[in-house]
């Protein structure tokens, strides 16, 4: 996850400001997808006994207690680190992708800096799939990683880019992916209709962090929205189905509610109060 400049990370989940000298005010498109219930379960526990099946001391601790304990203790967070491992080069592949944007709008960027970090870690496929995708599409980039506002129903957001490609207005969200067996990259989720659709939504965007300068959103009318996934072996692009659209962000709307109702209650008071027998 990237930072924008307004963002903050708070115990309600990432908040936005209205500007760099003001706290946070509403929540970000994320936080309130967020809401939405999503189990993980039987995947942090596959990961738990994957890490203790291939945990380098396991032969050693079979029959020795203490040094099992161990084992088990090094691998109960598998799925944290795969988690913050698969955020991190996540960040790396998005910042890319802005430099490339910045570039191409002739605007100060870092394009050699972020392929070299990427070339670190052993993560210039994705590079070189994006670079491919970029100009297959003919992407003319407007506005990179552009932080938008909705004041009506109180959330904030940044997109990772408003381009035209084919000539059409485009709101776009990238999503790094792995690959399956296959070699191909893995689906998107549906949920990033409604990321997409609350970008779209927008009222205002970013003029200045500093000052606290928006102005009137100027991408919302009818644009494409398409969900860019980023694998070391290709790009996968989807658009969002114009006719679930209004279903879509009727139910983000609802989890905005759901987020506020949680704080309203959270500040509402004590939940439970001690109480004695009845006397005697």
């Amino acid at each position: 996850m990237t930072a924008p400049a307004l963002a903050h990370s708070t115990e309600l989940g990432r908040m936005y400001a209205r500007s760099l000298t003001e706290p946070p005010k509403v929540p970000s498109i994320t936080t309130v997808i967020g809401q939405q219930a999503n189990s993980l379960d039987g995947w942090i526990g596959y990961m738990a006994a994957n890490a203790v099946a291939n945990h380098p001391d396991l032969g050693t601790a079979v029959g020795n207690p203490r040094q099992l304990r161990t084992v088990v203790r090094d691998s109960s967070n598998a799925a944290e680190q795969y988690r913050d491992a698969a955020a991190s080069r996540g960040d790396r592949v998005h910042y890319y992708c802005e430099q490339v944007s910045l570039r191409a709008l002739g605007r100060p960027e870092q394009l050699l800096a972020a392929r070299a970090s990427l070339a670190e870690k052993g993560e210039e496929k994705f590079a070189d799939r994006f670079d491919a995708w970029w100009n297959e599409y003919q992407v003319q980039p407007l506005a990179p990683e552009i932080t938008v506002w909705n004041e009506s129903l109180g959330y904030a957001g940044t997109l990772d880019l408003v381009a035209t490609i084919g000539g059409k207005l485009c709101i776009i969200d990238y999503k790094t992916k792995g690959t399956d067996r296959n070699g191909q990259v893995k689906a998107l989720d549906a949920k990033v209709v409604m990321q997409l659709v609350a970008g779209m939504k927008a009222e205002e965007s970013i003029v200045d962090e500093a000052a606290g300068t928006w102005e009137a959103w100027r991408y919302g009318q009818d644009p494409v929205l398409l969900g860019v996934a980023i694998g070391e072996t290709e790009v996968r692009t989807e658009r969002a189905n114009p006719a679930v659209l209004k279903e879509h962000w009727f139910k983000f709307a609802s989890l905005r509610r759901v987020w506020q109702t949680s704080l309203d209650a959270a500040r509402a008071g004590q939940p439970l109060l001690p109480i004695v027998p009845p006397a005697r």
